[in-house]
């Protein structure tokens, strides 16, 4: 099975429902839009920018491993703090696709993150090996 494939497809998921999750926070105003969400557009960008363009590179390895460490962190964030936890969430509608959202984004952030260390780690034995030869 090629890992290269699989972490494509888990970190383009995972920027798929960061940013349904992302939408759901401002459309019920929990975030702020506008000039604002700016910030989180550039850091989009250079996710998908590092998944689609440098994915068998160093640094496309290592965008897709913050990109996962980002996504499980909005996980960890919502289920410990504001959020889930904090009540807000849980009278309103909709809240079932918000919540499977956050879930599943952990889950492929942390695929993603997994097989991007492993991506490095055989990048880094594939250039031991070179230097040998």
């Amino acid at each position: 099975m090629k890992h290269n494939v699989t972490l494509v497809a888990a970190s383009l998921i995972s920027i798929f429902l960061f940013t349904f999750h992302w939408a759901y926070e401002i459309a019920n105003g929990w975030e702020t839009g506008g000039v604002a969400g700016l910030g989180g557009i550039l850091i989009l960008l250079v996710w998908l920018y590092g998944t689609l363009v440098l994915r068998e590179r160093r640094s496309g390895y290592i965008v897709m491993l913050v990109g996962g460490i980002f996504g499980l962190g909005v996980l960890i964030l919502h289920m410990t703090g504001k959020g889930i936890v904090g009540g807000r969430i849980a009278n309103s509608s909709g809240v079932l696709f918000w919540v499977w959202t956050l879930i599943v984004l952990g889950l492929s952030s942390s695929l993603a993150g997994i097989l991007a260390v492993h991506g490095l780690w055989s990048l880094r034995k594939g250039s031991s090996r070179s230097e040998l030869s």
